[in-house]
């Protein structure tokens, strides 16, 4: 899906909602235990459930791989029951090594000829542009790169504050920060040479809304891939009053708050539910 498919999609949905399918054995209802595949079953139940109000979808591939062979065909079945709808498709993977190894987790998680085939995948940017190119490399896929997450220990390293102007690299050669004032905006920079708003979207928590103002004046045009609405706290009104464009440019995650809206045997009512409210409060916001 490219950005004018996936633009024409939340325009068609009055959504920009992205359901985390992140599957817990633990909180999975007890009615689908006796099922062949427990995960898989959930899955199928919350994408049909969610699917008028959802345009994208982010299997967290720990969530799978925590459960061995099993966990990662649970995986393969979801993406390939998605396949059939007009959806965006996120492997959560978190990535980032050095070139070759980067380059075989493209191949894994985004070839059109492999298993999976998802659209986008998320990539960790810590070792630089030789360990996220080859993910750009492959046409027509999107690079979800983590630039201001939600969680606390953000603060270690995003945050931190750098002096503006010009810098080396380490290596002596120069390289201009800007106006910059921290770390992660820094990355937002420098990245943007790497790709662009075609085929590079960045992730930035919702807890975080009161930098989304800063994230616009160097990616105007990026979507953002925005986790922590709903069960985390964050705020969509905040979201939307800094981070939208004119374009939309959000893709809000929410995993938990959907997925568990209801532990029994009404849980995919109860996730349709939360969606579609959800949905309600996106659409004033789509235009």
């Amino acid at each position: 899906m490219n950005r004018s498919e996936l633009i024409a999609e939340i325009r068609r949905k009055k959504s920009f909602l992205c359901v985390g399918l992140d599957p817990d054995m633990n909180k999975i209802p007890d009615c689908l235990k006796g099922e062949e595949d427990v995960i898989f079953a959930f899955n199928k139940a919350i994408i049909d459930a969610t699917l008028d109000y959802a345009v994208a979808y982010k299997p967290n591939l720990a969530f799978y791989e925590a459960y061995g062979l099993k966990g990662m065909v649970s995986l393969q079945k979801t993406i390939d029951y998605l396949r059939r709808f007009n959806v965006f498709t996120i492997a959560d993977a978190k990535r980032g090594d050095i070139g070759n190894t980067s380059l075989k987790y493209a191949q894994a998680y985004l070839d059109p000829a492999g298993d999976f085939n998802f659209d986008a995948i998320t990539v960790a940017p810590y070792m630089g542009e030789d360990s996220v190119k080859p993910f750009l490399q492959v046409p027509d896929k999107w690079v979800v790169l983590l630039a201001l997450t939600s969680n606390p220990g953000a603060r270690d390293f995003q945050n931190l504050e750098i002096t503006g102007g010009a810098t080396t690299d380490g290596m002596g050669a120069a390289r201009t920060t800007g106006l910059e004032k921290h770390l992660y905006e820094q990355v937002l920079r420098t990245s943007g040479q790497w790709g662009d708003d075609q085929n590079m979207m960045y992730v930035v928590g919702a807890t975080r809304a009161e930098f989304l103002s800063d994230v616009r004046r160097i990616v105007p045009k990026h979507f953002l891939l925005v986790p922590g609405v709903g069960a985390q706290g964050g705020s969509l009104e905040e979201v939307c009053r800094y981070g939208l464009n004119d374009e939309v440019g959000l893709l809000i995650n929410a995993s938990r708050s959907i997925l568990y809206a209801g532990k029994g045997a009404d849980f995919a009512e109860a996730a349709r539910a939360e969606a579609a409210r959800m949905q309600q409060q996106m659409q004033p916001y789509v235009r």
